[in-house]
């Protein structure tokens, strides 16, 4: 699924993106996106460092 992208996404930036810059650079649309991100937010997966934007979490 997305979140497996969304993920994938994150670690290879190796710096907090956007929603609109993971879909853009995963190729997921930006609905399936922020799917993904309340996904993998809710297990702890990814953080936000600063509002708006995520990174892999710890």
């Amino acid at each position: 699924m997305g979140t497996e992208k969304v993920l994938k996404t994150l670690q290879d930036a190796g710096e907090p993106m956007k929603a609109g810059e993971i879909a853009e650079a995963s190729g997921l649309d930006k609905k399936d996106v922020e799917k993904a991100m309340k996904e993998l937010k809710a297990t702890g997966q990814i953080v936000s460092p600063k509002r708006c934007y995520w990174a892999p979490g710890n």
